[in-house]
């Protein structure tokens, strides 16, 4: 793209209308943000009144967070090896929304471009646009949404309920908490489907509604930052990291998607598998679970994702799918014969709260759009614990133990053709780089050490 078809993206009018829309609801300040490639939520707070410049011009930040780890210390690969270099971001004018839950503020997610007006190789947002462009231009689109679990502390640290799971007593404490958030969250124009205290102490999840790819992306990253506000203002804190208290049950981020061609789910109303996707559903499905192994290092980002992710946790610690299995890395979810049309979806269990998830996405679709494009065959469906499968099971099913760590997690990652493919040769060597240095930092640490400081990070 050259600087004269850029700009052509940001149309005066279109500037001028959501100046307009953001003035009008009272906003004083914009939240800019860009997930990094450790999945930490990055920002750039800007006046209302620089919004036209930053809409037209960007707002600056170093090429360098490109390579940043989750503490803050940076990897060197080129061209992230020189303090030199900034990238401009720009605001989607499209998705700015208003808080009035936080009155004066409002939120934008940035895309990231060269000061050429290029989009940066690096902008993790544009590598999700850019497969689902290419799969709407072969007739199939998505829906896709993110399951929030997150652990609530009080001050002291300790756990903000204590149990037992789900239970009406665990909410008891939570009640305020509990009415402020959906509140604000319905503010931010977040549809909240149900909210309930989880498993471990002090977890609590959040169900949203589905959306396509991009806005789930973007409302799972506003819905974090609305609960860190709420959270404050209730004396508490939050944390969406995969393991906040070594020894229970840790945070997921659960993906759930469909695939849908000519206005049909195409999960659902099939004859390839009981009780039923079609077979490019299946198709789909079978691509994600063959790439799986190659895409935990995104998936699963942290060294202490690692922790989370063990046989009897319910996060699939297997490669292998299943018909409402909950220790399967991929879980059929067929849904109620009275909605199934719109409802049928594949669940990813091995996201978790560090994953960036417009890079999560984006291999995952990019995944299972391959298995179409070559028509993979799904193996059988394994309904049983993985865990207690024997070895001429597993065989039959095809079903593998997922890396362990993060070290052999980012090997196989870096042998990934499909992931260089997608993200390109610049943000596939970053992330490498990335997880690399984790792996290091992490090699000779506690569980309980990481584990804490994840908690102050995501």
């Amino acid at each position: 793209m050259n600087p004269a078809d850029a700009m052509r993206v940001f149309d005066p009018q279109d500037v001028a209308d959501a100046y307009a829309r953001l003035k009008d609801a009272g906003t004083r300040l914009i939240v800019m943000t860009m997930v990094d490639n450790a999945g930490i939520t990055r920002v750039k707070v800007i006046p209302l009144r620089r919004f036209e410049s930053a809409a037209t011009g960007g707002v600056g930040m170093s090429t360098l967070w490109a390579v940043a780890g989750g503490d803050d210390q940076f990897a060197a690969v080129p061209p992230y090896d020189s303090p030199s270099g900034d990238l401009r971001l720009f605001p989607d004018l499209t998705a700015a929304r208003p808080l009035p839950s936080s009155p004066g503020y409002a939120w934008v997610p940035a895309v990231q471009y060269e000061q050429s007006l290029e989009i940066s190789a690096g902008c993790q947002r544009s590598v999700l646009r850019s497969v689902v462009e290419n799969a709407r231009s072969m007739g199939f689109e998505f829906r896709t949404v993110f399951e929030s679990e997150m652990t609530l502390l009080n001050r002291d640290g300790t756990p903000a309920h204590s149990g037992p799971a789900h239970s009406a007593r665990a909410l008891l404490p939570l009640e305020d908490f509990t009415l402020a958030l959906v509140e604000a969250l319905d503010g931010a124009g977040i549809d909240v489907e149900q909210v309930h205290p989880e498993y471990s102490p002090g977890q609590f999840e959040v169900a949203v509604a589905p959306r396509d790819p991009l806005t789930a992306a973007d409302e799972v990253v506003l819905l974090r930052y609305v609960a860190r506000q709420v959270a404050r203002r209730h004396g508490l804190d939050v944390s969406f990291a995969p393991v906040v208290n070594p020894g229970a049950a840790g945070n997921g981020a659960h993906t759930h998607v469909s695939v849908w061609r000519d206005g049909e789910n195409l999960m659902q109303n099939g004859s390839v598998t009981e009780p039923g996707m079609r077979a490019d559903g299946a198709a789909f499905t079978a691509g994600i679970l063959d790439e799986l192994p190659r895409l935990l290092a995104v998936l699963a980002p942290t060294a202490a994702s690692y922790e989370r992710l063990k046989p009897n946790h319910w996060s699939g610690a297997f490669a292998c799918w299943g018909v409402e299995n909950r220790e399967a890395a991929l879980r059929f979810i067929p849904g109620t014969v009275s909605v199934r049309r719109s409802s049928a979806n594949l669940e990813v269990k091995t996201v978790d709260g560090a994953a960036n998830p417009y890079l999560a996405t984006a291999l995952l679709l990019a995944s299972g759009m391959r298995g179409i494009e070559r028509r993979l065959e799904l193996p059988p469906p394994v309904q049983a614990d993985p865990a207690g499968l024997s070895e001429v099971e597993r065989d039959k099913h095809r079903v593998i133990r997922l890396p362990e760590d993060l070290a052999r997690a980012t090997e196989l990652f870096a042998g990934s053709e499909l992931a260089r493919s997608v993200l390109g040769d610049t943000l596939h060597g970053a992330l490498v780089a990335v997880r690399e240095r984790a792996a290091r930092s992490a090699a000779t640490r506690d569980v309980h050490e990481l584990a804490i400081e994840d908690r102050f990070r995501y």
